[in-house]
Formats: structure tokens, C-alpha cells, sequence
């Protein structure tokens, strides 16, 4: 099973894909960390990547999607991955539909943590003070929030057209949000092996009637 899951800074996206990978055994894709990866074991690429961020560009959507295939094209993920925020446009996601197709996969479930701009606040205003986190700018937060909430909607609907699409409440407490992801993906592992039965069946009755047929209509 390959899973999205998305979230605005502070949704707790990051601790529920934990959730995620530890209970049914995922791998996580988030693309910083595959980028900072890149840089951090100083390859060419990683070389370049550095190179363009230090230079206050974007990374490019091709470069993204190269680093993403190395792990769906890799049998030991194939339909283990969970993609912590990505794709982030409608360029992304046609090339993650691609690649994901290249190699007999497909997303099965989409996930999208609804958060208001209040709580967001609110949780910030909470870590600086427990945690006394220089990042947790209010400021900064609420422009992130509304840049990520426009820029993420075309992926959004794109995904709701599919079918595909979740929401999940992420307003409520940390525990209740994974009973209710854990729930939704259980339900769906049960739907796909009642499917796989069904299918089985299907094969199996076809062989019988076919060995049927011939042994009737066979002349000896």
C-alpha cells in the first residue's frame, strides 16, 4: 500500500507518519530530508542541490522526481511508501502518477490533516514556550500556513476527483488522530483482501467450469 499524507506546517503531519510507518511497517518519503540526505553524503548531486538552494532557488521538480524513483523503483519499498508532503503541485503529481505507474504501483489512500490557522497559532505559542523553538515565528507560521493552503489546493482537488482523498480532523488529540488513520487503513487492507478473495474465487470457478467443459464436450 503507498500512501499520501498531507498536513500545513504544524499539523502534526510529521508525528502521525511516524505513526504510520511503525504500525504497518512503511517507509517514509518526505523530501527534505531526501534533499538534505543528497547534501549531507556529498555526492554530485547532493553538490548541485546545495548549490542551488544556497543560491535561493527552488529545487527543481525534475530533480525531486529522480530522487523519488530511487525508492519506488526499489523492490524492497514497492508498495511500502508513505509521501510525507509530496507532490506539492500538479506538475509533481502527474510525475509521481508516472513513475508510480513505470513500476506497476499506484497511491491507494490520500491524507489530509485539516487544521485551522487558530490552532496552528496556539500550538506554536505552546512549544516556545515548553520548547523555546527560535523557528516558531507567529508571523512566519501564519504566511506558511496560507501560502501552503493555496499553493496545495489543485493537489487536493485533483485527489478528491480521484476519489482517493481523506480528511482527516487533525484539531483533535495526537492519540485520536492515529486511531482514526489507523482505522482507515485497516479498513482499507480488509477491503483489498476481500477484493483479492473475490478475484480468487472467480479464478478458481473459471478453471472448474473450463476443466468441466472440456472433460463434457471432449470425444474420446
Amino acid at each position: 500500500m503507498n500512501i499520501v499524507i498531507f498536513g500545513p506546517p504544524g499539523a502534526g503531519k510529521g508525528t502521525q507518519s511516524n505513526f504510520i510507518v511503525k504500525k504497518f511497517n512503511l517507509h517514509q518519503l518526505s523530501t527534505g530530508e531526501l534533499l538534505r540526505k543528497e547534501i549531507k553524503d556529498k555526492t554530485k548531486l547532493g553538490k548541485d542541490i546545495e548549490s542551488i538552494i544556497n543560491s535561493g532557488n527552488l529545487v527543481s521538480d525534475e530533480i525531486v522526481s529522480n530522487l523519488i524513483e530511487k525508492y519506488i523503483s526499489n523492490n524492497m519499498y514497492k508498495n511500502k511508501l508513505i509521501f510525507d508532503g509530496y507532490p506539492r503541485n500538479l506538475i509533481q503529481v502527474k510525475n509521481l502518477d508516472f513513475l508510480l505507474k513505470k513500476y506497476n504501483q499506484k497511491i491507494d489512500i490520500v491524507l489530509k490533516l485539516s487544521v485551522s490557522l487558530k490552532t496552528i497559532k496556539k500550538r506554536i505559542s505552546e512549544r516556545k514556550t515548553l520548547e523555546r523553538r527560535k523557528d516558531d515565528n507567529e508571523n512566519i507560521a501564519v504566511k506558511r500556513y496560507e501560502m501552503y493552503e493555496n499553493n496545495i489546493e489543485p493537489v487536493i482537488e485533483f485527489y478528491k476527483q480521484s476519489k482517493l482523498l481523506t480528511v482527516v480532523n487533525g484539531e483533535k488529540p495526537i492519540t485520536e488522530i492515529s486511531d482514526e488513520i489507523s482505522g482507515l487503513i485497516e479498513g482499507f487492507k480488509g477491503w483489498l483482501w476481500e477484493i483479492r478473495q473475490y478475484k480468487y474465487a472467480l479464478n478458481k470457478n473459471s478453471l472448474i467450469y473450463g476443466s468441466y467443459r472440456r472433460d463434457k464436450y471432449s470425444t474420446k
